[in-house]
């Protein structure tokens, strides 16, 4: 959860249904309250769309010819200290 400290007011609006069960939520405690719901739905929602950024930037590069040359070479000049770390992990 954000340190309270670091919290910044926004004024968001949604729909009054929903805004009505996460009040529900909030007095039933199955949330601790609906800033906090609401936080972490887009705290969840932000990590999703950061996901598949990432995601599509590792499809990108797996057709890069480029990058895939700079991953072989990289592979081939750790390739000793690849070995010793499996080794260790082995044993």
């Amino acid at each position: 959860m954000a340190d309270s400290a670091r919290l910044k007011k926004m004024t968001v609006a949604l729909p009054g249904p929903l805004i009505d069960k996460l009040r529900i939520l909030a007095r039933s405690r199955r949330v601790q309250s609906a800033n906090a719901a609401v936080r972490e739905a887009v705290e969840r929602y932000i990590v999703d769309l950061e996901r598949e950024d990432f995601r599509r930037a590792m499809e990108a590069a797996a057709s890069d010819s480029e990058f895939l040359c700079d991953i072989e070479t990289v592979e081939y000049d750790f390739r000793h200290a690849d070995r010793e770390s499996a080794e260790m992990i082995s044993r």
